[in-house]
């Protein structure tokens, strides 16, 4: 589950961009995985997320939600649960580096 910690206050300015997804009012499946999904059943539906985010028109603001509150399921902004678990990743080591 995601940290709501993370999670912006319920002003609709904050949360207006996912009226404009274009993924609004697609199958939620489409985007997150059932349990048992694996191989190319999994990467076939992943490439069909991420060609429906590639169009859309705020696609940026999607992920930047997904990584401000770590969304651990599903793809988000065209990316996947693992790559954004790297760039979370690799974001806290820039981090740590720089804090020295």
């Amino acid at each position: 589950m995601a940290d709501v910690h993370r999670l912006p206050t319920p002003v609709s300015e904050n949360w207006d961009w996912q009226r404009l997804g274009a993924c609004r009012g697609a199958n939620s499946a489409v985007f997150f995985h059932p349990d048992s999904e694996r191989g190319s059943a999994r990467q076939a539906r992943e490439a069909n997320a991420k060609r429906i985010c590639h169009s859309c028109p705020v696609r940026a603001e999607c992920l930047r939600h997904a990584i401000q509150v770590q969304e651990p399921y599903g793809i988000w902004g065209g990316m996947g649960e693992n790559e954004r678990r790297a760039v979370i990743s690799a974001s806290r080591r820039r981090i740590k580096s720089a804090a020295g």
